[in-house]
């Protein structure tokens, strides 16, 4: 990879490149749209803003317009080939950016990872969360132009920042050009203090603690009857679920409606149930109406047709089971990802959540609602989210940090990272874990609302996993969250019941230390009436 230039080198440059770029340093905080950096390649003082690559050429077109191409042979596609520019973000700290720019790719190959492939990239540093890396995923193959777009909130104590362009881990020739800059959203307002004397917090449940699993794929009495009565859990998160982590999907609303109603009938399964085994119900709408974009963001935050039938759905099951004693709260969306704005009058990630409790609400008052967070529902997207203004809400968040850790060879060939210890060059144990949730920490105690970890895990093949489940839980209990571990009998990488061995998909004879750290926690539950 080739060198970056210096950031005072940088800055003289800048100085003296006059409109060449704009580069908005705001005398006032900036609002939401407000372009905050743009530019093209257009000129010699544009163009060397950035650092060199033999891999990178500067092409002009038959109009005359410039743009970077970068190219790696076949032989070469497990490096990286990438120019960089210092990029100043002290402005914009606590911001939600969006960084675009135009693309074009031709026989880009796939890579190992997400993540690589054809990169428009921001990294910087910071202490309080760790360096942070941010692109567009899925990016290879052959396209004409289009669009590379991501959001990225900036941290606090962000530094060191660089735009990246260029090809890592794969091969092929990619062109870039038209890079923009503009705000997503301003900080929210500073925390209150934590009340001194708080009220008792909303949780929905009048037992010490909900603990239990995520569900199957599919409704099976024996399952709620070990959970129940064997492993003595206390609740289970229902996910109504398909076509994971795959792009263009749920788009018939006609056969998406024939899907779902079938999945009620094995809900109303679960409820009664869950009733006979002393279980609690969340309600999940794992898959809504729309499915996912390339860039894993939900349509029901960008398209109307799809948010109203996503509110139509809620609206379903809120009719449904208005009353049924075994559902502890609707799960409204999981794990929202929202890349790019939502266009004029449509509802963001937060608003769409807000129009189906509002129908909710509409139909019955009393259920909880439990609300999620942005970027995934990870403790990071609490930096940035506020509370509703709806009654009986829970706040839900989902753990996995660090993700190259608790998911080492699920689509990689990654392996032996062990917990806790030095991951991704920082160390990990569990108060780099409480460092994570520091966020949702800080929001439960300004406002008073009561957590819910609606997913964790580490891969079963992972060394150290059991040690890092109980971290995480311990964490969880200190801070009086209710949580359901990620996933009971559903794919077996994530199965307390089968050991550490990845080509071994038969349980084992004796149990896990996994399974034996669940089983003790479970064994603290009382059981709802």
């Amino acid at each position: 990879m080739s060198n970056v230039i210096s950031r005072s080198l940088f800055f003289s440059l800048f100085m003296s490149l006059g409109t060449t770029f704009t580069w908005a340093q705001p005398t006032a905080p900036p609002e939401p749209g407000a372009i905050v950096f743009q530019t093209d390649f257009e000129t010699p003082q544009q163009r060397s803003a950035w650092s060199a690559s033999e891999s990178a050429s500067w092409e002009q077109d038959e109009q005359g317009t410039t743009r970077l191409c970068v190219s790696v042979p076949r032989d070469e596609a497990t490096g990286g080939a990438m120019i960089q520019m210092p990029f100043d973000l002290s402005p914009y700290r606590g911001y939600q950016l969006v960084f675009e720019c135009m693309a074009k790719a031709d026989d880009v190959t796939k890579p190992s990872e997400t993540f690589l492939g054809a990169k428009f990239m921001l990294h910087y540093s910071s202490e309080s969360t760790g360096p942070h890396w941010q692109n567009e995923n899925n990016v290879y193959g052959s396209f004409d132009w289009r669009k590379l777009r991501f959001t990225s909130t900036i941290a606090d104590d962000a530094a060191d920042a660089q735009i990246a362009l260029g090809l890592q881990g794969s091969s092929g020739r990619v062109w870039f050009d038209e890079i923009k800059v503009f705000v997503f959203r301003k900080p929210p307002p500073t925390r209150p203090a934590p009340p001194l004397n708080p009220s008792p917090v909303f949780k929905g449940h009048d037992l010490p603690r909900l603990r239990g699993v995520m569900s199957p794929n599919n409704f099976r009495d024996e399952d709620l009857r070990t959970l129940g009565e064997q492993w003595n859990a206390n609740v289970i998160r229902w996910q109504i679920t398909r076509n994971w982590g795959r792009a263009g999907t749920e788009r018939d609303l006609t056969e998406y409606d024939k899907w779902f109603d079938s999945e009620l009938e094995d809900l109303d399964k679960a409820l009664e149930a869950a009733n006979r085994y002393g279980l609690k119900l969340v309600v999940d709408v794992h898959t809504p109406p729309g499915g996912r974009y390339d860039n894993m963001d939900l349509a029901i935050f960008h398209e109307p047709l799809y948010q109203n039938h996503f509110v139509k759905s809620w609206e379903k099951i809120a009719r449904r089971y208005k009353g049924n004693s075994a559902v502890w709260g609707y799960d409204l969306v999981n794990e929202p990802v929202q890349n790019q704005p939502s266009p004029a009058g449509v509802a963001d990630f937060l608003g769409t959540q807000v129009l189906a409790a509002k129908a909710i609400r509409a139909i019955d008052a009393e259920v909880p609602i439990i609300i999620a967070a942005s970027e995934w529902d990870s403790a990071a997207g609490y930096r940035t989210l506020e509370p509703v203004d709806i009654p009986n809400v829970i706040y839900q968040v989902h753990m996995y940090k660090p993700h190259e850790y608790t998911h080492q060879g699920v689509r990689n060939n990654v392996k032996d990272l062990v917990y806790p210890g030095t991951i991704g060059h920082q160390k990990w144990d569990k108060e780099a874990l409480r460092a994570v949730l520091e966020p949702v920490r800080e929001f439960q105690l300004a406002y008073n609302v009561h957590i819910y970890a609606g997913e964790f895990s580490a891969i079963r093949w992972a060394p150290g996993a059991a040690e890092y489940l109980s971290d995480v839980i311990d964490l969880f209990e200190e801070y009086d969250w209710d949580w359901t571990y990620h996933a009971f009998r559903e794919w077996d990488g994530w199965s307390v019941e089968h050991g550490a061995d990845p080509d071994d998909h038969q349980p084992t004879a004796q149990p896990t230390d996994r399974k034996d750290l669940l089983l003790k926690w479970f064994a603290k539950n009382q059981k709802p009436k």
